[in-house]
């Protein structure tokens, strides 16, 4: 199963320009009114939980707490993945700060709505400096098993091992670097892959022999390869998601940036395939580096029967 219908998202109570990310995440930028930022940063993420409850998607909100200070609270998708067989996976991630954000009460939230049969925290692995965010590192195709990692401080090899040994996914390694040569910190801000369509900043991938790789597995594996330049990933233009609607329709969802930056026959491409939600988030992108795909973190998880979707509005 390669798209769900079901995610969570954490609405933030603190949200800033992480400092103890900023060495890796070339992407955000430090902001002098913090308060500001925040009070922007919740007008953003509540308009994107209805836009994408408009489209039938099914968004779990859970609230962020104020202490301690998890300023990058709003990206989940890099410290937990929910999947399929009912297991749960928390991430070694890089900075302390974002080791905070693995809370109990989001686990308790899960295990009570949805079948989990086990939770696998690969965090003791922070303590060798092994790092893996999730699918921030990993864009995963499910239905191939497969798991595209580029290369960063963030994605380490020991860390994929450990993931791999647990789950038997095959990693595609590859390195990817933006337009001055900094390797680019997170998969998932450059690739994006759905059911039939893929998504690639090809011009980060430098070296031949990588690129022409990577566009083979992804050709071989059925998938239409869209290909964007640096600019355009500089825009979050990678940064996307492929969901599907409670009738099962397919959904893209990514921010009105990336959308903007994309060509007319990009646009046009997407928007035959999929229903395009557009998550107006630039003050989000802007500080935190992270973008549409970020925000989101995926359940796969079997339904417990008894439970019944409530949509506030």
């Amino acid at each position: 199963m390669q798209t769900t219908n079901q995610v969570m998202m954490i609405r933030p109570t603190r949200f800033m320009s992480n400092p103890q990310t900023a060495t890796s995440n070339t992407f955000q930028n430090a902001v002098d009114d913090e308060q500001l930022a925040q009070a922007k940063a919740l007008l953003e993420f509540d308009s994107y939980v209805l836009a994408l409850r408009r489209a039938g998607i099914s968004v779990m909100v859970i609230d962020d707490q104020p202490l301690p200070h998890t300023p990058d609270s709003i990206f989940p998708n890099n410290w937990i993945s929910c999947h399929a067989d009912g297991r749960i996976f928390l991430y070694p991630m890089e900075a302390p700060n974002r080791r905070q954000e693995k809370r109990e009460a989001i686990l308790a939230r899960l295990t009570k709505d949805f079948m989990v049969q086990d939770i696998i925290n690969l965090g003791h692995l922070e303590a060798q400096a092994c790092f893996l965010e999730g699918t921030g590192s990993m864009v995963f195709d499910h239905e191939q098993r497969l798991a595209y990692v580029c290369h960063s401080s963030r994605s380490h090899p020991a860390a994929m091992q450990e993931f791999v040994r647990h789950t038997g996914y095959r990693p595609v390694w590859f390195h990817a670097c933006d337009r001055y040569g900094r390797a680019i910190y997170h998969t998932n801000v450059m690739m994006c892959v759905g059911k039939t369509l893929a998504i690639v900043c090809t011009e980060a991938i430098q070296d031949r022999q990588e690129r022409t790789a990577l566009c083979a597995t992804l050709t071989a594996s059925g998938k239409q390869l869209i290909s964007i330049s640096w600019q355009q990933m500089e825009a979050f233009a990678g940064n996307m998601l492929e969901l599907k609607s409670v009738v099962g329709a397919p959904v893209f969802a990514m921010s009105r940036s990336a959308w903007a930056a994309l060509t007319r026959f990009q646009q046009e491409t997407i928007a035959a395939y999929a229903e395009v939600v557009l998550a107006p988030i630039e003050n989000i992108e802007y500080s935190g580096g992270g973008s549409a795909r970020c925000m989101l973190a995926e359940i796969f998880l079997p339904e417990k029967a008894a439970r019944q979707r409530v949509q506030p509005t």
